[in-house]
C-alpha cells in the first residue's frame, strides 16, 4: 500500500477529516470525532512511510511478533502500532488495522458521542 491509498482508506472512514496540526512538522493526521485514529509523516527521513495505528493492546503485541512491518512506536505502549506501509504488512490487514484503529477510537468516546457518531 502507497501513501495516497492509505490516505484515501483513512479518508473513507465514515466521519473522518484529515489535517496538519503539528507546527513545523508535516505530519498527516486523520481524526474521527475529533479524535486522532492515525497519523504519518509526510516527509520520513528514511522515505519509507510508517504510519502509527491505535491498536487493542493484546492485538499489537500478537501482530509485532508476527510482522516486521509492524513496530513499537515512540511512545513505546501497546496502544499504538507503527505501521510500514511497503512491508511484509499485507495491504488488506492495513486496511483492516485502520478500521480498528479508528473503531478503538469510537468505543473510548463518551456514550452520547458513540451514539451521534452512529446516527451520522
Amino acid at each position: 500500500m502507497n501513501i495516497e491509498e492509505f490516505r484515501e482508506y483513512c479518508l473513507s472512514i465514515k466521519g473522518a477529516d484529515e489535517s496538519l496540526p503539528f507546527l513545523h512538522h508535516n505530519v498527516l493526521v486523520f481524526k474521527v470525532m475529533g479524535k486522532m485514529f492515525a497519523y504519518i509523516p509526510l516527509a520520513p527521513k528514511d522515505g519509507i512511510f510508517k504510519a502509527d495505528l491505535k491498536c487493542d493492546p493484546d492485538r499489537s503485541m500478537e501482530l509485532r511478533k508476527k510482522y516486521h512491518g509492524i513496530t513499537e512506536t515512540d511512545f513505546k505502549t501497546l496502544l499504538w502500532n507503527l505501521v510500514t506501509l511497503e512491508s511484509d504488512v499485507p495491504d488488506s490487514l492495513i486496511i483492516e488495522l485502520i478500521r480498528h484503529s479508528a473503531d478503538e477510537v469510537i468505543k473510548k468516546l463518551p456514550k452520547r458521542k458513540q451514539e451521534e457518531y452512529r446516527k451520522m
